[in-house]
């Protein structure tokens, strides 16, 4: 970038914000007519008109309003970067929002704040639990944990793979008393499935490794279909039928013998987890410190 782009960007929005070019002068402590040059010499480069002129005021064109909100988060960006940089103090502290999933930012997220906040005292921690689709620019969020999601990020965002889930199928030791412990892919089908229901209705299928090691999903005939995985954990718990889930999600009831992996050989990878975050704001000490605590979230877990 020019030196002579950022030199007219100052009088320019100074004008906007004053008013008119001899407040922006004041301020700027220039001439009026260094004002008025700076922000032609910027409408000439551009091609657009940006201020329309009156002997008592100007008022923005579409094209001004556009680039003025423009200039506003350079101007902003610039200043948070050249204030992190020039801090003394490199403790953590202030605001700091993060947004997780629900379930798997109860059992997975959770564990790891309570310590990072413990150490960091100064940090004054917003949470949001949401499983929908969550803008960080529009939203104010710092950091996101996400599961799924496999489309391209704007440039403006950073991102961090931290693996991809372990998917099994489960089901309780009473049931499989009951029932029988099945020893294939097509007795596994025999037995009664309970789904997850998607928020369109429809039951989600079973991710399948075929023979030839590719991964096929499989409709499958079902006793229950829930649309809270909580809800379809339990259900599985009770005896009530078999589940395919991620390990994260079962792992209590795994170490408590609540509940048995079936088919250990048939464990596709599932979705994967990221860390998402705006990348101007990397530069501050309070969303470094969080991403390399976050860096430590497990996925996949131990599996039997």
């Amino acid at each position: 970038m020019h030196d002579q782009r950022l030199k007219d960007i100052v009088p320019f929005v100074a004008s906007v914000e004053s008013g008119s070019f001899t407040a922006a002068a004041e301020r700027l402590h220039v001439t009026g007519s260094a004002i008025s040059k700076s922000v032609s010499r910027l409408e000439a480069r551009l091609g657009s008109r940006l201020l329309e002129r009156t002997t008592r005021s100007l008022q923005l064109t579409d094209a001004g309003k556009a680039y003025y909100q423009t200039c506003i988060r350079i101007m902003e960006e610039l200043a948070e970067a050249e204030s992190v940089l020039a801090a003394q103090r490199i403790i953590p502290s202030g605001r700091l929002r993060l947004a997780v999933p629900n379930t798997y930012g109860r059992l997975g997220v959770m564990p790891l704040l309570i310590p990072f906040c413990q150490q960091n005292p100064e940090l004054e921690l917003s949470l949001t639990f949401s499983d929908r689709f969550v803008d960080l620019f529009e939203e104010g969020i710092d950091v996101a944990v996400r599961i799924g999601g496999t489309e391209p990020l704007p440039a403006s965002l950073g991102c961090k793979l931290l693996g991809r889930e372990k998917m099994v199928f489960c089901a309780s030791p009473d049931y499989l008393n009951r029932h029988g412990r099945p020893d294939s892919v097509d007795a596994l089908l025999a037995h009664q499935a309970i789904l997850y229901e998607r928020v369109d209705g429809s039951a989600k299928p079973w991710l399948l490794i075929t023979q030839d090691q590719h991964l096929q999903w499989r409709t499958v005939a079902h006793r229950m279909a829930l649309g809270d995985v909580d809800a379809q954990i339990q259900a599985v718990c009770a005896g009530l039928g078999v589940a395919q889930s991620p390990t994260w999600l079962i792992r209590k009831q795994l170490a408590a013998g609540e509940l048995e992996i079936v088919l250990p050989e048939q464990q596709p990878d599932g979705l994967p987890l990221t860390l998402v975050w705006p990348r101007r704001k990397q530069l501050l000490p309070k969303v470094d410190a969080l991403l390399h605590a976050l860096s430590a979230l497990d996925i996949a877990g131990p599996v039997q």
